[in-house]
């Protein structure tokens, strides 16, 4: 308890503004940040809602809200809806779902990615090869970040950190910087849990800041077939206990989550089993939907619980913290993901299967819809190859240190800003990823 107790207290100081009551200070931001995700009026979300349900009534309104279909908050006595609230409402409720899904009917255009046969592509060449990294694919990235102008005050120094690529033996290899905005930059060590190449730039009054980075990497997919007789119980002299515990303030063994983990488990002593039950189970029952901001949250793995939905990282956190409450290691890895042409920031993990080792899982993934039961559960010990992995780890330090809490202060995908008079949030600042597959050719 101790240990968890000192973690905590690092992880606020961290986090949090220079003041002599930093927990304060990092509330108050925090309610802050809550306003900004919290704007929308009931009128408003019924009026989006009748677009699908014409005559949606009050009581329809806090049946959706008592399920936790419709998020909302009670911020200054007046209660208020999630800014995406009402389209998640689409996403969440299984009849509001299937009404979306109605009028919205799915077409047989492809997008020229077919994911489910690149994953059988992975299959056949690890099985082939018997080797564990296969189709590679050579990407070139751009990623910028653009300061409002007036931000600051002319001349002040503002920092920057910028996403960037870690380093992963056989994964993630070969990452070249081909050009940088400004020219000097800082770049963080290649195994850092949460890499960053860092610029400092003076604020000109009336103009935008701009940093960037233009960069090309190889990444790797991989794929290893487990046998569940053959997996193992984890025990302590395996060094794997900081996987299996507790890492408050998002990874905490509710009684709530102790109760939900017997409930899913059952007799199952397997380990492989077990993951595939809890694989399963968060499938099937936290539906994707758009979230607020993580730093707004104060419990990421029980959020989930309690509100039955949330997007990638949330989901990630809550099956993260089931495998290590049974006993499972599982941990942290995020990025983006490429789906040619789409993209989008994402989060997923890696989980260790005794004597396999390590491996990476996607739960927002899922069960893929296939009789092959190797394409089937490809995404609880695999990985595809348009990955681009920034973090190992969630909530660790950057290099140079950041002296402002983080406007992201569990991942980092977008970049983060700051100048002498404190952290620059989200609204202050744009950002963009830019991307091109080298080769293969696509």
């Amino acid at each position: 308890m101790l240990k968890y107790l000192l973690f905590v207290l690092l992880l606020q100081s961290a986090l949090s503004c220079s003041s002599e009551k930093p927990e304060n200070s990092f509330e108050q931001e925090r309610l802050v940040r809550l306003k900004k995700d919290f704007t929308k009026t009931e009128q408003e979300v019924k009026k989006y809602i009748q677009q699908y349900i014409p005559g949606v009534n009050d009581a329809q309104m806090r049946e959706w809200e008592k399920s936790k279909a419709l998020e909302t908050a009670t911020i200054d006595g007046e209660k208020k809806y999630f800014n995406r609230a009402a389209r998640n409402l689409f996403r969440i409720d299984p009849q509001c779902r299937a009404i979306w899904d109605n009028a919205h009917p799915q077409t047989d255009e492809k997008t020229g990615f077919d994911l489910d046969a690149h994953d059988l592509q992975v299959i056949t060449e690890v099985t082939a090869s018997g080797t564990q990294y296969v189709s590679p694919v050579r990407l070139k990235i751009t990623q910028g970040l653009s300061v409002q102008s007036n931000a600051t005050p002319a001349g002040e120094t503002i920092r920057c950190w910028i996403p960037f690529p870690v380093e992963i033996p056989g994964r993630q290899t070969d990452i070249k910087i081909i050009s940088t905005q400004p020219k000097a930059y800082k770049l963080a060590a290649a195994n850092s849990p949460q890499r960053t190449v860092y610029f400092e730039q003076e604020s000109v009054k009336d103009s935008v800041v701009r940093f960037s980075v233009t960069y090309e990497y190889t990444a790797h997919a991989t794929y290893t077939a487990i046998d569940p007789d053959r997996v193992q119980q984890i025990k302590p002299e395996d060094g794997l206990n900081d996987f299996l515990t507790e890492r408050p303030p998002h990874i905490v063994f509710t009684e709530d989550l102790r109760k939900l983990s017997q409930k899913i488990v059952g007799g199952e002593t397997n380990p492989y089993r077990i993951a595939q039950k809890l694989f399963a189970w968060v499938d099937s029952n936290i539906p994707w939907a758009s979230a607020r901001e993580y730093s707004t949250i104060k419990n990421i793995s029980h959020y989930a619980y309690e509100n039955r939905h949330g997007d990638c990282g949330i989901q990630t956190l809550l099956f993260i913290t089931l495998c290590r409450l049974n006993g499972i290691p599982a941990r942290w890895q995020s990025g983006w993901e490429f789906k040619p042409p789409h993209d989008s920031m994402h989060d997923w993990g890696m989980i260790y299967f005794k004597p396999y080792g390590w491996v990476p899982m996607d739960v927002t993934y899922g069960l893929r819809k296939s009789a092959d039961e190797r394409l089937k559960w490809f995404y609880l010990n695999g990985m595809d190859s348009y990955r681009l992995i920034f973090n190992e780890d969630f909530s660790q330090p950057f290099y140079p240190e950041k002296k402002y809490m983080r406007s992201e202060t569990v991942d980092s995908q977008r970049g983060e800003v700051e100048w002498a008079g404190g952290n620059l949030y989200f609204d202050q600042w744009r950002w963009k990823l830019d991307w091109e597959i080298l080769s293969p050719s696509f």
